[in-house]
């Protein structure tokens, strides 16, 4: 029997903006635990952080329910993947040296089972939004990263923090526009054009808009966005045939 593989994105944990983060926290590592024993493999899709900067010898504070179930999962052989958001793109080596992820700074595809997958956190795909391309490629520039991890951690985390606390209160409640149809979500205008030179994707995975979306963009081909772990804790769950989109409610017996 084929176990399952598991995707999920977005928990923003640490946000100055959030409440309840360690109550995200325990809620993700709550999920995770399970999982674990349905699970071939976890993709976090991400921003699970919402500011995460490693410097040569320091890591941010806290995250050690998180940390410690994801090396757990890696120690009973699931894998777990890592593809860096806009909010988390300053990852090293930490993740993958101490917990075991397979950490992936770019988009992929990669065949599941008998499928092809497209995955990738979303940012900067199909935007056609100056301001917000030139401020992503300052932040994926060497120099300049190199430059921010010679500010000592005491300012610099500070800074990330409350840079990210700002973009989120800068939104109406907080939350991300909704739903805004096929013709204006870059995700989808990215994924359509994307799949005129490469039919043979079978699904693209996106997080970083923080909706639930599943949709068909041709017959063998559906696009799905994996919502949040804010308010919505969404994910999706492949079972070697058919992907599904589910909600995880605490004391439920998960798929």
């Amino acid at each position: 029997m084929k176990k399952n593989i598991y995707f999920l994105s977005d928990a923003h944990l640490g946000s100055l903006a959030i409440p309840h983060s360690r109550m995200q926290e325990r809620r993700v590592t709550n999920f995770l635990d399970s999982i674990k024993h349905k699970a071939a493999a976890v993709y976090l899709l991400g921003d699970i952080f919402d500011f995460w900067h490693e410097y040569k010898t320091v890591v941010p504070k806290g995250y050690t329910r998180l940390l410690g179930k994801i090396s757990e999962l890696t120690d009973m052989g699931v894998e777990v993947h890592y593809f860096t958001g806009n909010h988390d793109l300053w990852m090293n080596d930490y993740l993958e040296t101490e917990c075991g992820v397979v950490l992936h700074p770019r988009s992929s595809v990669v065949e599941l089972y008998d499928n092809v997958f497209y995955l990738a956190h979303g940012d900067g795909l199909g935007s056609t939004d100056r301001g917000f391309k030139f401020l992503r490629a300052v932040f994926h520039n060497r120099i300049c990263q190199k430059l921010f991890a010679s500010i000592h951690p005491r300012w610099g985390m500070t800074f990330g923090l409350e840079w990210a606390k700002r973009s989120r209160l800068k939104r109406k409640d907080g939350k991300e526009p909704p739903y805004m149809g096929e013709d204006k979500e870059e995700l989808i205008i990215f994924a359509k054009d994307y799949l005129k030179t490469h039919p043979e994707i079978n699904f693209f995975v996106f997080g970083h808009r923080h909706i639930e979306l599943d949709l068909m963009l041709a017959k063998t081909t559906r696009l799905v966005i994996l919502g949040d772990w804010i308010t919505q804790f969404t994910y999706a769950v492949y079972d070697g045939e058919h992907l599904f989109m589910e909600d995880f409610i605490e004391g439920e017996t998960q798929p």
